[in-house]
Formats: C-alpha cells, structure tokens, sequence
C-alpha cells in the first residue's frame, strides 16, 4: 500500500475539546487520487475496552459532494476531527480515510485526565 498515515491529538486538559488530526502521506512512486462521495473524508472513532465511546459521525449530516485529493509522491493531506466533550479515561483513538478505492488508517492512545 503507498498510503501511510499517522494520528495526532491536542488538548482534552479540564475539560477541553479534543483535537485530532490525521495527517496521510503518498509513501510511493505514484501519484494518488483520493476520491470521496461526501464530506466526510475521514472517519474518527474512540474505543475503551474494546468499546466504541465516540463516533465522529454520529449524529452528524454530510454534504453529498463528490471531491477529490490528488497526492504526489512523497505529498501528505491532513483531516481533523474535535471531541468537543471528551471523557475522563483511557482511549484508543482510530483514524481512517473514507476514500472510495484506498485506505489509510492510524491509531493513537488518548488520555484525558479527571
């Protein structure tokens, strides 16, 4: 697979929203389309215990519009995402792209203190 991805997350201190962002980078000799059939371009989710806690996209409506990203090789885009109520606890958070014929995913721990 030519696509990698890595996961960042910022802030969830007292009360704080959570910030992530999800940065894929083009790690081969080709250039890639990225093509998306709305705009939700990334998906977020956060599990404790193996269950999921958070869902990015739940509740929410997307704007049924066709885009595209073209990545060169070597290029990176990024997605971001806000947990605007986090939880005190321990989570994983996963990061995947929603792409229509690729897939990047990234994983993080996330911490948010009491």
């Amino acid at each position: 697979m030519s696509l990698e991805g890595t996961l960042e997350t910022a802030g969830g201190d007292a009360g704080d929203a959570v910030l992530f962002v999800f940065t894929v980078t083009n790690a081969g000799d080709e250039t890639v389309e990225l093509e998306f059939t709305d705009a939700c371009t990334a998906e977020f989710v956060l599990t404790a215990d193996g269950a999921e806690v958070w869902r990015f996209s739940e509740g929410r409506v997307f704007a049924q519009v066709i885009s595209s990203d073209t990545l060169a090789p070597g290029e990176s885009t990024t997605y971001e995402a806000e947990w605007s109520d986090p939880q005190p606890g321990t989570y994983t958070a996963i990061a995947e792209l929603r792409a229509t014929d690729e897939s990047c995913e990234a994983r993080t721990d996330v911490s948010v203190p009491s």
